[in-house]
C-alpha cells in the first residue's frame, strides 16, 4: 500500500524483513520439534536457534538466481548458520513455512486491528452517551420520516461495529492456523507430532487436515470480515457526508487552522475524511472477492493465489488500520449543531406526526384506509402550503369529531419518539 495510507506500525508487520523473520520462527520452531525428539542434536539446535541479521538486499540477489524465495532464503541461512544449516526444513515444503509465516503476520495484524475497532467504538460510545436525547428528523429514501435521536443514530453504528469486531476476531481465530504436513500434506517425513509442537511453540493451532497448504477458506473468511467491516465504515461516512450538506449542515468534521477546502473557492470546508474512507472502502471490499476467487486451486495446490495475496493480504489490513484510525479522528473531533437539528426538525411542518394521527383515529374505530385518506389530506395540505401540519389537523372537523383537543396534544408530544432511547441504549452498550 502506498505510503499515503499507511501506519508504520501496521506497514511494519508486512516488510519483506519481517516476512523472512516469521519464515525464520517457523524453521525455528520446527527445528526445535526436531531436537525434542531427538532427531537435532543440542549443538546444532543451539546454533539454529541464534539470532541471524537479514540482509533483504542479499537474499534478494540470490532469488534472481534461484527464482524461488524459500530456496534464495534457506541459501541466505545457510551461510549465515554454516553445517548446522542442514537440519532447517527437514521434512518440510515451501508452503508449510509460507503459510504458517503467513499466519503468523495476519494474526499480528488482526490484533492491531481488534485495537483499533475498540477505538471507534470508545469515540463512538462517547457520541451516543453526550447526544442521547438530542432529537433529530429521521430519514428514509432521503426524505423526513419520523423524528429519531443522535443517540439512537450512533448506538446502531455502534452495534454494528461491535458486530464487525466480533467477525474479525471470530476469523483470527481461524486463521490462526499453521500446518507442518509436507508436500501434499501427508506427512512423509514430518509427523503430525511434529507439527503440533512447532504450532504449539509458535502460538498457532495444526491444520485439522491441509493438502500442501491451507486451505483459502480461511482466508476468504478473514477478508470477507474486513469488507463487512468496510461496507460499516461506508455507510456512517455516507451518513456523515449527507449530515454536512450545506442544506442539513445539522454535523461539521474538524477543520484545523491553515486548512484549506478549495483551490479555487475559499469559502469551502469539505467532508473530505469521510469521502476518502468511502473510497478507500471500496478496495477493501474489492480485495475480498480477489480473497474468495482464491479459495479454487487446482488438486493439492498450485500458486495461483500467491500472488494475489501478496497484493491483498498487506494492502487490506493497512487500509483498514488507516481507515479505523482515520474514523475515530473524525468521530471525535465531530461539531455537532443543535440549531441546524432544530431548524431541520420542524422544516416539513410537523408532517412526521401523521403515523400517531393514523393510528389515532384507527384506534377510535375509524377504518384503516379512511383514516389514511384523512390523514394524507391533511399532510399534502401542510406540504403545498407550508401551514404547520398540527394546525390543519386540529382544524378538521371530522378528525375533531373522533379526537379531543387534550388527545390531539399528546399525539403531537415529541418525548413519545425518544420514551424507550435510555432502555434500547443500555441494551446496546451492554453487549460490550
Amino acid at each position: 500500500m502506498i505510503d499515503r495510507y499507511s501506519r508504520p506500525e501496521m506497514a511494519a508487520i508486512w516488510t519483506l524483513e519481517n516476512r523472512y523473520r516469521c519464515w525464520f520462527k517457523v524453521e525455528q520452531a520446527v527445528c526445535r520439534a526436531w531436537n525434542e525428539a531427538g532427531v537435532i542434536p543440542d549443538a546444532n539446535l543451539k546454533n539454529i536457534l541464534a539470532d541471524v541479521d537479514f540482509d533483504v538486499d542479499r537474499i534478494l540477489d540470490i532469488e534472481q538466481v534461484t527464482r524461488h524465495d524459500i530456496i534464495a532464503f534457506l541459501t541466505f541461512l545457510e551461510e549465515k548458520i554454516g553445517p548446522s544449516a542442514r537440519f532447517i526444513h527437514l521434512g518440510c515444503t515451501s508452503s508449510d513455512i509460507v503459510d504458517t509465516a503467513m499466519a503468523l503476520q495476519m494474526v499480528q495484524a488482526g490484533r492491531m486491528l481488534l485495537e483499533d475497532f475498540d477505538l471507534v467504538l470508545a469515540a463512538l460510545e462517547k457520541i451516543v452517551r453526550e447526544h442521547q436525547g438530542l432529537v433529530c428528523i429521521g430519514r428514509s429514501h432521503g426524505i423526513h420520516a419520523e423524528p429519531t435521536t443522535y443517540g439512537y443514530k450512533f448506538a446502531g453504528f455502534y452495534a454494528e461495529f461491535l458486530r464487525g469486531r466480533k467477525r474479525l476476531a471470530d476469523a483470527i481465530e481461524d486463521i490462526r492456523t499453521g500446518k507442518i504436513s509436507g508436500a501434499v500434506g501427508t506427512y512423509t517425513v514430518v509427523t503430525p507430532a511434529i507439527e503440533a509442537r512447532a504450532c504449539e511453540l509458535l502460538g498457532l493451532k495444526p491444520d485439522i487436515i491441509s493438502t500442501q497448504i491451507v486451505q483459502r477458506d480461511r482466508y476468504a473468511h478473514f477478508f470477507t470480515s474486513l469488507a463487512i467491516a468496510a461496507g460499516t465504515v461506508d455507510r456512517l461516512c455516507i451518513e456523515l457526508r449527507h449530515l454536512q450538506r450545506t442544506e442539513v449542515h445539522e454535523v461539521e468534521e474538524g477543520f484545523a487552522k491553515g486548512q484549506k477546502g478549495s483551490s479555487a473557492m475559499p469559502h469551502k470546508r469539505n467532508p473530505i475524511s469521510a469521502e476518502n474512507m468511502c473510497g478507500l472502502a471500496r478496495v477493501i471490499r474489492a480485495n475480498a472477492l480477489a480473497s474468495l476467487e482464491d479459495q479454487a486451486l487446482w488438486h493439492e495446490r498450485d500458486i495461483s493465489h500467491s500472488s494475489v495475496e501478496r497484493i491483498i493480504t498487506p494492502d487490506s489490513t493497512i487500509l483498514m488500520d488507516y481507515v479505523l484510525h482515520r474514523l475515530t479522528r473524525l468521530l471525535n473531533g465531530l461539531r455537532f449543531l443543535p440549531e441546524n437539528i432544530e431548524r431541520n426538525l420542524w422544516g416539513s411542518y410537523g408532517l412526521f406526526f401523521s403515523q400517531r394521527v393514523l393510528t389515532a383515529l384507527i384506534e377510535k374505530n375509524m377504518p384503516r384506509q379512511q383514516a389514511y385518506v384523512v390523514v394524507q389530506k391533511r399532510a399534502m395540505e401542510s406540504w403545498e402550503t407550508r401551514k404547520p401540519f398540527p394546525e390543519l389537523i386540529r382544524a378538521d372537523e371530522e378528525i375533531q369529531a373522533h379526537l379531543s383537543p387534550a388527545e390531539l396534544d399528546a399525539l403531537f408530544d415529541l418525548k413519545h419518539y425518544t420514551r424507550f432511547e435510555s432502555d434500547i441504549i443500555a441494551r446496546v452498550l451492554a453487549e460490550k
